[in-house]
């Protein structure tokens, strides 16, 4: 009796053994990455897409984690339409930029209200540190074909999952002219004083000089405008 109980356990943990390597082998979902954003008006706490614009959140990470946020303004408020930053000091001087990444605009991601994309100049691929968040949907941002700028569009990388309330609140704010800009800037000046990688240590802030000759930026046109526009 007692070798036809040890057979029977001997037979049930082979049954069992591919069951428990399967699930062992099964890929552990991963979440999303998370960065927040600590701006002078409160926090905004974005969720990037890593699986449909890998290379545009790899690039915006890679400027978190170098701290090269920490410092810089809001320089673009448009209601009704869209808010940006990412390059420029509280002087209004464009920080120096690591080289631009290929567009990734054709990825099947819609500029709707609240997604974050990578703002650019004219060619397609020259976006850098730059990045926009609708303030409504902006279809008429979406990609359509590769045939000029004017129809590659904007490739969105994440979405605002919390703090959208200080979005608005930004995008409110009134505006004017000063330094390079002729108009748009938000008064006062909204800076983004940190933003850190949730679940990592705070970045320490970056030091990187603005360059000497003002670099080109990238913004997409307002609406009802016929192309895209340069200068911020």
């Amino acid at each position: 009796m007692p070798k036809l109980k040890y057979a029977l356990l001997f037979l049930s943990a082979a049954l069992l053994a591919p069951v428990l390597q399967a699930q062992e082998a099964k890929p552990v979902a991963t979440a999303d990455p998370e960065v927040v954003l600590h701006t002078s008006q409160g926090d905004i706490t974005l969720e990037l897409y890593p699986d449909k614009a890998p290379k545009s959140v790899a690039n915006f990470l890679q400027y978190v984690r170098d701290g090269f946020y920490a410092g810089t303004v809001f320089h673009r408020a448009i209601p009704g339409y869209l808010l940006q930053g990412g390059l420029y000091t509280r002087e209004l001087q464009p920080r120096r930029t690591r080289p631009a990444i290929p567009s990734e605009a054709d990825n099947g991601l819609s500029n709707l209200r609240g997604t974050v994309a990578v703002a650019r100049g004219a060619d397609p691929n020259s976006g850098t540190s730059q990045f926009f968040i609708n303030l409504v949907d902006n279809r008429r941002l979406d990609f359509v074909g590769n045939q000029s700028g004017l129809t590659w569009g904007y490739a969105v990388f994440g979405k605002v999952i919390k703090g959208m309330d200080v979005v608005d609140k930004i995008a409110a704010l009134p505006t004017r002219g000063i330094g390079p800009f002729a108009a748009d800037v938000p008064n006062p000046l909204v800076v983004i004083e940190s933003a850190q990688v949730v679940g990592e240590a705070a970045p320490a802030a970056a030091s990187t000089p603005a360059p000497a000759v003002p670099a080109t930026t990238a913004k997409p046109a307002k609406r009802g405008a016929r192309k895209p526009a340069h200068g911020g």
